[in-house]
């Protein structure tokens, strides 16, 4: 072998292989500290800022076995491409980008007819950043139409305590009341009766909601809108209901055909769901739909002179990126129903048998078995003594798994439980890695030594 040895001809060449090399200073990377509160004064080469970001983001938990969040997790190649195309273009610039309009008008109409709208030419909708936006939208159309009525009272909203935050917010951003049923004894989402209960004139709209995000259990819509037809046959207020489907709104199309839950009900004005859940795309998109103009009252959509064009807008955020519509529209393309059904048969297939091999562990009680969400709720028997759901949570964490343990709202504070959420990507194959996990875990949690309380030395 023929040995050589001599200088470099350029000693100042940048190694493509190592990130944390930038020139003539090969240190370079050890010495820096990234901005916390005040940018840098110099420039770092682009490999190296990609490097020093991407170690920090390591800490971060793996999304994929992250089984607290609905939000989408994975997506074909395909769908990343596309989004890395449209990422640039202004979503709410419709007179520049009309096709990336157009996706929308599309997205809308296809979720018109999965809703059953009674006239799909008559329907009002648009894509949002999320549920959390489009419920803020559907709550200002009650409120406006309610405020149309000429009463004198303080406007308020019926929802159990189940909903989501962002119906919270609303009401303290709009100044409603908010009457909120609290859960009692087994009853962990809102009733019929419940309902009517808290409803009077001042009352502008109950919140009815596809899929609780506590247990993943249907709030009974079809029952809390024949209630409402015969609360307005006797006193004459006439309450619509708003459909909270971030999550159901994509699953029962698919899988519960035969439940009446949408704009098949009269009573039935709104309807939000998330794209980013069970749409299967990456957040953020959620979309809103009213089943006509007038329960979307006029004067609150703007006509808007922007780029050149005139465009109608009714939205909290204005300028956002293309790409999620781009990759929900994708995506519809893509499954068609019948690829949508199997997406979410799978899902469900994998939650209910996940739900029944905890079960079977012998600790753990069911509250929910995924067999409506793909999401199911369950705490430990009441002679369990060694640990309780936190523990549970903590050492699952411990091998990579995201799963929470949280308390019940007001009235049943008392109940403690780990939640599951089976999303798209979630296999048969990561279940039962799951139940090994929990199996190797429990008699570590059950035989731990009792903490003691004198002081030794």
């Amino acid at each position: 072998m023929v040995l050589h040895k001599g200088k470099a001809t350029d000693p100042d060449r940048k190694s493509g292989a190592n990130p944390l090399y930038a020139g003539a200073y090969p240190a370079l990377a050890a010495n820096i500290r990234l901005p916390h509160d005040s940018l840098a004064e110099d420039p770092l080469p682009p490999d190296t800022a990609l490097q020093l970001v991407r170690d920090e983001l390591m800490l971060d938990g793996n999304a994929r076995l992250n089984l607290a969040t609905f939000v989408t997790t994975w997506m074909e190649p395909q769908a990343r491409e596309l989004m890395a195309e449209c990422v640039d273009k202004n979503m709410i610039d419709k007179d520049e980008y009309p096709q990336t309009a157009e996706l929308e008008r599309r997205c809308v109409n296809i979720l018109a007819d999965l809703w059953h709208a009674p006239d799909p030419a008559a329907i009002m909708g648009c894509s949002t950043t999320g549920s959390s936006e489009a419920c803020m939208l559907a709550g200002m159309a009650l409120k406006r139409r309610w405020s149309k009525l000429g009463r004198a009272g303080k406007p308020n909203l019926v929802m159990g305590a189940n909903v989501q935050v962002c119906w919270e917010k609303f009401c303290e951003y709009w100044e409603v009341e908010p009457r909120l049923v609290p859960m009692d004894g087994d009853r962990f989402h809102l009733t019929a009766d419940e309902a009517i209960a808290r409803c009077d004139e001042n009352t502008i709209g109950v919140v009815a909601i596809l899929g609780s995000t506590f247990d993943g259990s249907y709030e009974p819509v079809a029952e809390i809108a024949a209630a409402l037809d015969g609360l307005h046959e006797r006193s004459g207020w006439d309450i619509p209901v708003h459909v909270d489907g971030a999550s159901g709104a994509m699953i029962a199309p698919f899988l519960d055909q035969e439940l009446v839950w949408d704009f098949r009900l009269p009573r039935v004005a709104s309807i939000n769901t998330s794209g980013h859940k069970y749409g299967l795309v990456y957040p953020g998109v959620g979309w809103v739909l009213w089943r006509d103009k007038a329960a979307l009252p006029e004067e609150l959509v703007f006509d808007v002179n922007y780029l050149g064009g005139d465009m109608p807008t009714f939205a909290l955020n204005f300028s956002r990126p293309g790409a999620e519509v781009a990759a929900q529209y994708y995506t519809f393309v893509r499954l068609g129903r019948e690829g949508f059904r199997a997406v979410q048969q799978a899902s469900r297939d994998v939650a209910t048998q996940l739900a029944d091999g905890i079960a079977g562990l012998g600790p753990f009680k069911l509250l929910t078995r995924g067999d409506q969400l793909p999401v199911f709720a369950f705490t430990t028997k009441a002679d369990v003594e060694g640990f309780d759901v936190f523990d549970v949570s903590r050492r699952l964490r411990e091998r990579g798994w995201l799963v929470p343990a949280y308390t019940f709202p007001e009235n049943r504070t008392d109940l403690a439980v780990l939640r599951i959420v089976v999303r798209n990507g979630f296999t048969h194959d990561l279940a039962e890695l799951l139940l090994d996990d929990l199996r190797r875990l429990l008699p570590e949690l059950d035989h731990r030594p009792r903490r003691r309380t004198a002081f030794h030395h």
